[in-house]
């Protein structure tokens, strides 16, 4: 989906095909039959943006096969999708039964994520529109902070640098600007936009910026405004933003709300949970960790990095930080000129969700996934934004 700011350049809109697993170019082109088009024919549009998620094997087959790569486009063009960014964070397994701390390997101080992330870079600037030049990436923050020294650093910094000039030379052979955004996420050497901004100082292109998830920054009580001043001030670029709530616990020493959310306590994915006090940020690793005894205190809210449906917040006790969203992209897009062009609703835990909020089957799941989009739409209509055709 595509919208008209104010100042007349345009901000694209999608959601992320992470939602749906395959690790194949076989499985990708299953997706978008079964699932991206059926959202893009619910919402009534001609052309539906969708975030690509390319697993390893799947990112191999396009990078080495250019009929696969053109295959791909054509079938896009067919079903009315278009790719303007990629999700490049999770490198594979995404759709296992237990992904949890697999989904930070390999980090960037391993060389296969430096070569996973230029193949999906020259898969982008394949699959890019006609009529656009600039496309993103978002991608993990550095590493896992456990086992990360100053050696693995100074890999990282390397791997990113090497990048970033393999950007600019795939922009002089294309004509198409790809960009790169650390996804700063709670637990990781970059758990906040704060933390984000030393390294990519030190690292100094403006091929390498910041994804800002606004489920992230409220699970770390981030302030919208005062994090993109931040960036801004230091000259970090803002290459995407992924829309998304986490889940918010207002009273969590009561009874009944830890057992509201131990019904989000699920073995799948790493539920991060945070909590402020005197001492600053405290938090577990996840969210069974934090309903266990006092691990955690529990005298203000807390916060777990659950990807919660944007348009249907949790039940009381619990509710989302749709707020922290609203207000991120108010300042992200609602000013004289947007800080970013693309945004990505990645809402990628609906079948993560306690049994009765699940959707069943790939119906319910289509519905779900264009009131996502739809909500988002009228977010961005609200603060000026004129949806084209």
């Amino acid at each position: 989906m595509r919208f008209r700011h104010p100042d007349g350049s345009v901000v694209h809109l999608a959601y992320c095909t992470n939602v749906h697993p395959a690790e194949t170019l076989e499985g990708v082109l299953a997706q978008l039959r079964d699932h991206c088009e059926p959202v893009r024919r619910r919402l009534g549009r001609d052309r539906l943006g969708i975030g690509l998620w390319l697993a390893k094997d799947a990112a191999h087959a396009l990078v080495s096969d250019p009929s696969a790569l053109r295959g791909l486009r054509t079938e896009l063009d067919r079903r009315g999708l278009e790719v303007v960014t990629l999700n490049g964070f999770p490198y594979q397994g995404f759709g296992a039964e237990e992904v949890k701390y697999r989904v930070y390997t390999p980090d960037w101080a391993d060389p296969e994520r430096l070569d996973h992330t230029t193949s999906l870079a020259r898969v982008l600037a394949g699959l890019l529109p006609d009529d656009v030049t600039e496309g993103s990436i978002s991608t993990l923050p550095l590493a896992w902070r456990t086992a990360y020294d100053e050696q693995r650093a100074e890999q990282a910094r390397d791997a990113l640098t090497a990048l970033a000039e393999r950007l600019d030379a795939l922009e002089e052979l294309t004509g198409r600007s790809i960009r790169l955004g650390l996804e700063p996420e709670p637990g990781c050497v970059v758990e906040t936009t704060h933390d984000a901004i030393a390294p990519l100082t030190a690292i100094a292109h403006d091929r390498i910026g910041v994804c800002v998830d606004t489920c992230h920054l409220a699970t770390s009580f981030e302030d919208p405004h005062t994090a993109v001043d931040a960036l801004t001030a230091a000259g970090i670029p803002v290459v995407k933003s992924q829309l998304s709530a986490a889940l918010h616990a207002e009273h969590p020493h009561l009874p009944e709300v830890r057992e509201a959310l131990a019904a989000f306590d699920e073995p799948r994915f790493l539920h991060q949970t945070r909590t402020t006090a005197a001492a600053g940020l405290r938090g577990t690793d996840d969210l069974g960790e934090a309903l266990a005894g006092d691990t955690l205190p529990d005298a203000g809210p807390w916060r777990a990095h659950f990807h919660v449906p944007l348009h249907a917040a949790p039940a009381a006790p619990l509710t989302s930080t749709l707020p922290v969203l609203k207000a991120a992209l108010t300042r992200l897009v609602g000013g004289p000129h947007p800080l970013t062009r693309h945004l990505e609703v990645e809402t990628y835990t609906w079948q993560a969700l306690p049994p009765e909020l699940r959707p069943r089957g790939r119906t319910q799941l289509a519905d779900g996934i264009a009131a996502e989009l739809a909500l988002a739409r009228d977010l961005l209509t609200d603060l000026g934004l004129k949806e084209l055709p």
